[in-house]
């Protein structure tokens, strides 16, 4: 075993720091705390809690973050300021990271001092944090863009401080790995201290660049959960974490079985949806549905899938997905684990039709699937419905906060819930969930017009996912996008409550 594949690497995440300078994210203070447990509970060494400084806020917030005892450092951010690291020091943090701008470019037309001034202040800032016992991290902002003699004079004169980590930032995302790689080698022959990388993503390379700092012999990596942060994020968690796991035999403290229910929370809380084909955690990151692809991974997944990655590693589940592309033993193979026993002929029938859909630029969805099933086989017992709609009631309008009403029958009893939402489709969709007691969770909703005019033909489709982590996907189409929304929903469920009675 080579000396790389010995190793342990540092995951320190700035999700609540750099993630909430997302351009449209502002987390509240009860998000912060889930989102500081959250990570706790996924293993990571660091969490930046915030920039104390900035506001009341922020101060408030790393101060509570501190006091929750959880088994992470809890790190607080300062300029090369004296108030700045005060501020850090009455959260009560263990470990101030101080940064100060070094570019020329930067240096000159930000902070306008001299290389000289920068690294006396530096040296005493982090003279100061030791003083009062706690432990130091120094950034030099923009080192990537620094004057490599210049960096290693800095990062030298704070290393005979007695920082504690010394952190290189890709602050612009202008590195490539191959320079990446030479810096930090450079720097490690020079310094003896661990060493941190914080990339950013405006080429798309900071989880490559993460990944060739730690092959270079960096010891701890900045990341954030789904690569949030300025500008176009930072290097994505689940990404360096599984390359550094799977790919690299390099260890971290990170429990993969979380990342998933991470992402997802992070995903809610944030406002921002990842794309379906996100690496790792996205909803089509383990999906198949070609015909060769999916009939390789029923016999033997390691056919289309990397192998030393599962989804269980991660928190996730496989999906055979239904398509023009899908081949006759995925559908076969759906169609059997929900109960439905089909003949050849019956099975060249559904995949014709299926595929007619396909080509018609149709998203085939689960219920298509069982509809065309039912249809083929003549099985029409199965289509009995769990939930009734009877009547949905919306009230929005100005300084009016989105409420809906659902008078239904639930199982032959009547039922009504009511739900506030950031509007009708949202409060009316909530509150239908409400009748199954919160046990379906939302993974897709897509509206499209499929008419002209103000009175447009509304197609809406949802994907749910129950508590066992079933999924299964439904449309519905009506000129109220309202009812649409809740017929959709209403279908899928219906849906799933049946397969899920056939499948025991």
């Amino acid at each position: 075993m080579s000396e790389i594949e010995k190793r342990t690497v540092k995951i320190f995440d700035t999700t609540l720091r750099d993630g909430e300078q997302t351009p449209g994210v502002s987390f509240p203070l009860e998000y912060k705390i889930q989102i500081a447990r959250q990570l706790d509970k996924l293993g990571v060494d660091i969490i930046e809690a915030g920039f104390p400084i900035a506001s009341k806020g922020e101060l408030e917030a790393v101060k509570t973050i501190s006091k929750l005892g959880l088994s992470a450092q809890i790190c607080g951010l300062a300029r090369v300021v004296k108030e700045d690291v005060d501020a850090c020091i009455d959260c009560d943090v263990d470990l101030v990271h101080v940064f100060v701008s070094t570019s020329d470019i930067q240096r000159e037309h930000t902070i306008k001092k001299s290389r000289k001034e920068i690294i006396d202040i530096s040296v005493s800032m982090i003279e100061y944090v030791k003083d009062h016992g706690l432990q130091s991290m120094f950034s030099a902002m923009d080192a990537t863009r620094t004057d490599i003699n210049y960096l290693k004079e800095i990062f030298k004169a704070v290393e005979d401080s007695k920082v504690d980590i010394i952190n290189v930032p890709d602050t612009v995302g202008i590195a490539t790995p191959t320079s990446m790689h030479e810096l930090i080698s450079e720097l490690r022959k020079t310094l003896s201290v661990p060493i941190d990388v914080h990339c950013h993503n405006d080429f798309g390379l900071a989880v490559a660049n993460s990944i060739v700092s730690v092959e270079a012999g960096a010891n701890e990596v900045q990341v954030t959960i789904n690569g949030l942060g300025e500008r176009a994020g930072n290097a994505n968690l689940a990404e360096v974490v599984m390359i550094l796991h799977s790919l690299e035999g390099i260890k971290t403290s990170i429990r993969t079985e979380y990342l998933v229910e991470t992402s997802r929370l992070i995903e809610r809380l944030s406002g921002i949806k990842m794309p379906p084909n996100t690496p790792i955690t996205g909803e089509n990151a383990f999906s198949h549905e070609s015909g060769i692809h999916t009939h390789g991974v029923i016999i033997k997944s390691d056919t289309f899938e990397p192998g030393v990655m599962t989804p269980e590693m991660v928190g996730h589940r496989r999906r055979l997905v239904i398509g023009k592309h899908a081949g006759k033993h995925a559908i076969e193979k759906l169609l059997r684990d929900y109960g439905y026993v089909v003949t050849p002929e019956h099975l060249n029938e559904i995949v014709e039709r299926i595929k007619e859909l396909g080509d018609k630029g149709k998203k085939v969805t689960d219920l298509d699937l069982f509809t065309i099933a039912e249809v083929v086989i003549g099985d029409v017992e199965s289509s009995k419905k769990a939930i009734q709609i009877n009547e949905v009631t919306v009230i929005t309008g100005n300084k009016i906060t989105p409420t809906a009403v659902v008078n239904a029958v639930v199982h032959g009893k009547k039922m009504v819930e009511s739900a506030t939402g950031v509007g009708p489709v949202d409060s009316a969709l909530r509150a239908v969930q409400k009748l199954v007691g919160d046990t379906i969770r939302l993974t897709d909703f897509k509206i499209e017009a499929i008419t002209g005019g103000s009175d447009a033909l509304a197609e809406v489709f949802i994907g749910v996912e129950d508590s066992d982590g079933n999924t299964f996907t439904a449309r519905a189409a009506r000129d109220d996008i309202v009812m649409a929304s809740v017929e959709a929903l209403v279908n899928a469920i219906n849906r799933m409550i049946v397969l899920k009675k056939m499948r025991k």
